[in-house]
């Protein structure tokens, strides 16, 4: 046996070692192969662990930008979903909590006419309503819970507010800064690190009159069909604090 195919042999050997422990690793990368050398090169964490490049030397460039951009496409699975929309529904309760006791008492909430009541002039000089400025009050109160509550466990998959715009070339929705013609919604799960890879949409809603908190998603059937253009694979949902997380 030649000197080359013997340290060739050897690597390999290694390679299968090394890819025991690979197969035993994260549950989410859990294998069903039949070798535990070709389970690991379908194994993207076989090729990022600390130190690998003083363990795989011999495994190429390609090989190794082609694991780690498996790695960057990773999405939420089921369990972290769902975890995120109980954490959302409650970050919409603490919110609507917080600024309905600071406004109007402890265990008090706006009535019809107040959340009718025109407080002032947006800057199109259209009519502002306490509903919509306690809204705004809201959202800020939830986005502050999300970024403590959320995005701690999931800071590279969850974003608030992205925005996104119709490209003339692709006509596709991209990340933009562009406010004309743009949508952005309030929150965005997504690929790791890739916010334009849509994965599910929600938006806040904080319904304030009798009506609307029994058809919270009566008035914005439209902004959800206009999000559900963005992709994803889950329909977008408003997320209320009494009816919780609410898709069509």
């Amino acid at each position: 046996m030649t000197r080359a195919k013997t340290m060739i042999d050897g690597r390999w050997l290694v390679a299968a070692l090394l890819c025991v422990s690979c197969v035993s690793g994260p549950a989410r990368y859990a294998q069903t192969t039949d070798t535990a050398t070709s389970g690991c090169l379908r194994n993207p964490t076989c090729y990022t662990q600390p130190g690998d490049e003083a363990f795989l030397p011999w495994v190429d460039q390609a090989a190794r930008a082609a694991a780690t951009a498996g790695a960057a496409m990773k999405v939420l699975d089921a369990a972290d979903v769902a975890r995120i929309e109980h954490l959302l529904v409650e970050c919409s309760k603490e919110a609507n909590l917080v600024v309905n006791e600071r406004e109007y008492g402890e265990g008090k909430i706006p009535d019809d006419a107040e959340c009718k009541r025109v407080v002032g002039r947006n800057r199109k000089g259209e009519p502002l309503t306490r509903q919509m400025e306690l809204g705004t009050l809201k959202h800020a109160v939830a986005f502050a819970c999300v970024q403590r509550e959320v995005l701690k466990l999931y800071p590279d998959q969850v974003s608030i507010e992205p925005r996104f715009g119709l490209e003339s070339r692709s006509g596709k929705y991209a990340l933009t800064s562009e406010w004309e013609g743009s949508m952005k919604p309030d929150i965005v799960l997504h690929a790791s690190g890739q916010p334009q890879r849509v994965q599910c949409i929600y938006d806040f809603k904080f319904p304030c009159t009798r009506w609307s908190k029994e058809n919270p998603l009566e008035a914005v059937q439209g902004q959800m069909k206009d999000y559900a253009k963005l992709g994803g694979n889950c329909k977008p949902a408003i997320v209320t604090p009494l009816q919780g997380v609410i898709r069509e």
